[in-house]
């Protein structure tokens, strides 16, 4: 039996999903670009710019996983990085430094991303515990 690549049945749609990521990141760039110089602004903004872009980063490594285990564990650290992301821009609206409406579509997009990825590593997990 080969082993799996990359595009294989692991991957939902991988191109889908590194476009996805890296409109994410990119949307977190425009947004921490425009936050006030404040040192609140500079704190939270440079937590939400390392996490927002660091979801798309890996992804892509476990789009190039080698086993399904590090799959697992490449979307896990993307999980983590996506949750962090989410963290710190609710702290952004609630804090009133952004409003709230013009956050809701970028955190919209982190959730729908969350639940890919959930569901993506949860069949990776099923796969890789199937009798064979």
């Amino acid at each position: 039996m080969k082993s799996p690549k990359p595009d294989d049945e692991r991957m939902s749609d991988p191109i889908d999903m590194k476009t996805r990521t890296r409109a994410f990141a990119l949307r977190v760039i425009t947004l921490v670009g425009a936050l006030p110089s404040s040192r609140v602004g500079r704190v939270l903004g440079d937590q939400l710019l390392r996490s927002g872009t660091s979801v798309g980063a890996n992804y892509r490594e476990a789009a190039r996983a080698r086993s399904d285990a590090e799959f697992v564990s490449k979307l896990g650290q993307a999980q983590q990085e996506l949750e962090e992301a989410i963290y710190f821009m609710e702290l952004l609206a609630e804090s009133q430094v952004v409003k709230p409406a013009r956050l809701s579509p970028l955190m919209a997009e982190a959730e729908e991303l969350m639940a890919i990825l959930v569901t993506m590593s949860r069949n990776a997990k099923k796969r890789s515990s199937a009798p064979r």
